[in-house]
């Protein structure tokens, strides 16, 4: 398909078969638009006029770059599994007003992950994991760093077993970073791939809603931890990842916030709820999307300065881009990607966790639920309807299993709100792509 908008000044075509983007000027992007059967006044275009921009459109398409026929077949996916989740810690020392983990305790219990739990999911990762030959651990919670011993003693643990068998593991964390400090940080900056700091923004943004187990804001505890572990980690990876809700719609001040506090890797997500106060509704999206808008001028304008930061929705890669398994597929969860809870049962990723409709197993066990298994492995952009006609639908694959499901009941059936945030910031991504070129940056 074929999808033409526009950005400040400038108009763009985008062609989802060939991910090929054309700048073009408002005549071109009016008849394009008249072509696509799209509401377009070209009555004061000439037939010259007119006649010229055919050209363009037809030598365009004989190149593969226009009108390119989209692969639509689903690639197999492998029965290898990747990647596993470890719930190292269902307790949390934040009570997160919009926590979807229930402040950390997934509608169960608080408790903590066994040693024992832990390596018998590490075995249970390396035995399914086939040919693969790296592999990934991500440490989660809940608040992690509150069983930082058996986040220590698991990454051990997994170094000798991997050296025995060939593999390579990398490992990643996500703190609130009330714990983030001393011998904590130096070993998370020593073994982690990647960690996840979660700051909301501005400080009266932030103690909002991520409040203490006595009811306090947590912005004073935390942002010195945070800002500390950035500077000894160097040019190794981390992000900041923030959440916005109805209570912050103004979120590009906190990004920006985030940036000149010294983080240059940010990424701002919307808050997923039915809290009412905090969550997102279908008529706040247009206030949003003039939120991105706003965010997209001030990135590039300190992109021009020197000042520039790496904001995760405003990345995309339309040249070399995942390879066609990974936007169709996407994340793998539920098929070649799990979460293990610290008593050790399966579930197909972190949202889903604690749901008994989607146990699938345990670690002590080794199996797993095939049908469960199964309902993922199938599912891909192109069993989602809804996704057939939007542009944006080989970058953001069909969007997140776990919303769509706790949205709709079907991992199939995508979350609207979400979806027009998306196509929202792909165009904006699309326009910052263009602008660097058009700079010499790219």
């Amino acid at each position: 398909m074929v999808h033409v908008f526009k950005v400040k000044d400038h108009w763009y075509i985008y062609d989802t078969g060939s991910s090929a983007l054309h700048e073009c000027d408002e005549t071109g992007a009016l008849l394009l638009r008249e072509k696509l059967g799209e509401p377009a006044d070209t009555s004061h275009i000439s037939p010259e006029e007119r006649a010229q921009y055919e050209e363009d459109f037809a030598e365009l398409t004989r190149q593969g770059l226009l009108f390119k026929e989209e692969v639509k077949v689903a690639p197999p996916k492998s029965n290898e599994i990747k990647a596993l989740c470890l719930h190292i810690c269902h307790d949390c020392n934040l009570r997160c007003k919009y926590c979807f983990a229930d402040e950390g305790a997934y509608h169960s219990r608080r408790e903590f992950m066994s040693l024992e739990t832990a390596k018998k999911a590490i075995d249970f990762l390396i035995e399914n994991s086939g040919n693969r030959k790296i592999l990934e651990t991500d440490f989660f919670g809940g608040e992690p760093l509150m069983n930082f011993d058996v986040v220590k003693q698991t990454v051990y643990y997994v170094k000798e077993q991997a050296a025995k068998r060939g593999k390579k593991f990398l490992f990643t964390l996500t703190t609130n970073g009330l714990l983030l400090s001393g011998d904590i940080a130096d070993f998370l900056n020593e073994e982690m791939e990647n960690v996840v700091l979660s700051l909301d923004g501005r400080k009266e943004v932030h103690d909002a809603v991520r409040k203490t187990a006595n009811g306090k804001g947590s912005f004073d505890l935390v942002i010195d931890n945070l800002k500390n572990f950035v500077k000894i980690r160097g040019d190794k990876h981390y992000y900041v990842r923030g959440t916005f809700t109805a209570k912050n719609l103004d979120f590009s001040k906190d990004v920006l916030f985030i940036a000149d506090s010294g983080f240059d890797s940010i990424s701002m997500e919307p808050v997923v709820t039915d809290i009412a106060d905090l969550a997102i509704t279908e008529e706040m999206l247009p206030r949003v999307c003039e939120e991105y808008d706003a965010l997209c001028d001030a990135y590039l304008e300190r992109m021009a300065k020197g000042k520039g930061f790496n904001f995760f929705h405003f990345n995309v890669d339309l040249e070399g881009g995942p390879c066609l398994s990974k936007r169709v597929s996407a994340c793998g969860a539920g098929n070649e990607y799990f979460s293990v809870v610290p008593n050790g049962d399966i579930y197909p990723c972190h949202q889903f966790a604690g749901d008994p409709a989607f146990r699938m197993g345990s670690v002590f066990e080794g199996k797993l639920d095939e049908a469960i298994r199964s309902q993922f492995k199938n599912s891909c952009l192109f069993t989602r309807k809804k996704c057939e006609n939007c542009f944006a639908k080989f970058i953001c694959s069909g969007g997140c299993s776990a919303n769509n499901y706790h949205y709709s009941g079907d991992i199939n059936e995508p979350y609207p709100i979400t979806c027009e945030m998306m196509k929202k910031r792909t165009e904006n991504a699309m326009h910052i792509l263009a602008e660097k070129k058009r700079r010499g940056q790219a």
